[in-house]
């Protein structure tokens, strides 16, 4: 193969793999619409670079207009994709501003005054611009991990490109009156050169940021219930146990809340398997509502629940059960006839000394059994803790509406 052929080639041959390959992310995953501005991006950039080497039938000045609009949209979409990749509604505004002023000042001076230093200029000042929009927008992020540091230093990188490059090769090698010998010049060759390298490494930085992203959503549905939304028996023990030992040290205040659906089989069995999960769900909001974002929420399995509760003693463990129990109990759920309540009966345990999860989970349990024989609906608090086979705690019912 020519070597001036397979430099041509060089970059709309990566370009376009990289467009396949975001197209592709994208079909698996529809509604990260990002995926699919970035492989128009590069998509964007192969028909530019293809336009710079071969002349359409319009003629020369047309076919490198239309490879500079290829390149803009390239720049417009790729730097949109980024911004929004990092839940920022894009400046389109600035971006096209930028955008459509190259594109003009390109224009004026291919037909207007016709001068191929000036649209070099021109061109890549505008993307050095939007290059700044794109690293200001991502540096203005409360939080930044390893991935987005990399993007903004690559924003960075590419408006000095960008910027810089073209006045050092006009400052090296002169202005350019032609197109004759432009293609072999510095300019391009450094040009050609810089967009292969950064083609690679932003595309590198948002393939690892999704494979993050993808990890992180693996790991966060192996932890989660589908249906309640909450922590699943796996996620609540080790974020729960994580907590206690958090709190340990300090001696803070820990209580524990477990609950159970009242006569949850009888209600699934008559009214069926779709009312008994929408009144799961219903509760399981309202665990997450009065929870807040500081207290861990489960579902353990089946109709059985537990909420562990940072700096909160008996009383405000048990103040939290009983709001619970009062809103979910007074709320008609769909599905259900509207005479028909759901209830739900609550035990809590407050840590003792340096207990362990298992071990405030059996005090509640016991609290919890104690609310179930003594009419459902109900709290029961465990207030004391004595080591020992034969011990138990003291209890204290909190009396609900009583459904027995």
């Amino acid at each position: 193969m020519d070597d001036k052929l397979f430099i041509a080639l060089l970059n709309p041959a990566i370009a376009l793999t990289l467009a396949a390959a975001f197209f592709l992310l994208w079909l698996y995953r529809r509604q990260r619409f990002h995926l699919a501005m970035v492989a128009v991006a590069y998509g964007g950039s192969a028909v530019g670079f293809l336009l710079q080497y071969f002349v359409l039938p319009v003629g020369l000045p047309v076919s490198r207009l239309l490879s500079c609009l290829s390149f803009t949209i390239a720049v417009f979409a790729l730097a949109g994709a980024i911004i929004a990749r990092c839940g920022r509604q894009p400046p389109w505004g600035q971006i096209g501003l930028l955008g459509a002023g190259g594109i003009a000042a390109f224009s004026w001076f291919m037909f207007v005054e016709p001068d191929l230093t000036w649209r070099v200029f021109a061109i890549n000042f505008a993307f050095g611009g939007i290059s700044l929009v794109v690293a200001a927008e991502l540096r203005s992020l409360p939080e930044r991990g390893a991935v987005k540091n990399m993007m903004i230093a690559l924003a960075l990188l590419s408006a000095v490109n960008f910027l810089v490059r073209p006045v050092l090769a006009m400052a090296l090698y002169g202005p350019y009156d032609s197109y004759d010998g432009f293609y072999t010049s510095f300019y391009w060759t450094t040009a050609v050169l810089s967009h292969a390298v950064f083609s690679l490494l932003i595309a590198l930085s948002l393939f690892t940021d999704e494979a993050l992203a993808m990890m992180h959503k693996l790991r966060s549905e192996s932890l989660t219930d589908p249906l309640s939304g909450l922590l699943n028996r796996r996620g609540f023990e080790t974020r729960a146990s994580a907590l206690l030992e958090m709190c340990a040290p300090s001696r803070l205040p820990v209580s524990l809340v477990v609950a159970d659906l009242d006569r949850f089989k009888a209600l699934n069995d008559r009214h069926g398997h779709a009312a008994g999960d929408r009144v799961i769900a219903e509760f399981a909001a309202r665990l997450r509502t009065a929870a807040g974002t500081r207290a861990i929420a489960g579902r353990l399995g089946g109709e059985e629940f537990a909420v562990l509760l940072p700096m909160a003693d008996p009383a405000a463990a048990r103040l939290f059960a009983e709001a619970v129990r009062t809103v979910f109990s007074a709320e008609a759920i769909d599905g259900l006839p509207p005479e028909v309540r759901a209830t739900a009966s609550f035990g809590i345990a407050s840590r003792s000394g340096a207990e362990s999860l298992a071990e405030l989970m059996d005090r509640a349990d016991e609290a919890l059994y104690h609310a179930k024989r003594g009419g459902r609906d109900g709290v029961r608090v465990s207030y004391q803790h004595t080591p020992g086979p034969a011990a138990s705690g003291v209890f204290l019912h909190t009396l609900g509406t009583g459904t027995r």
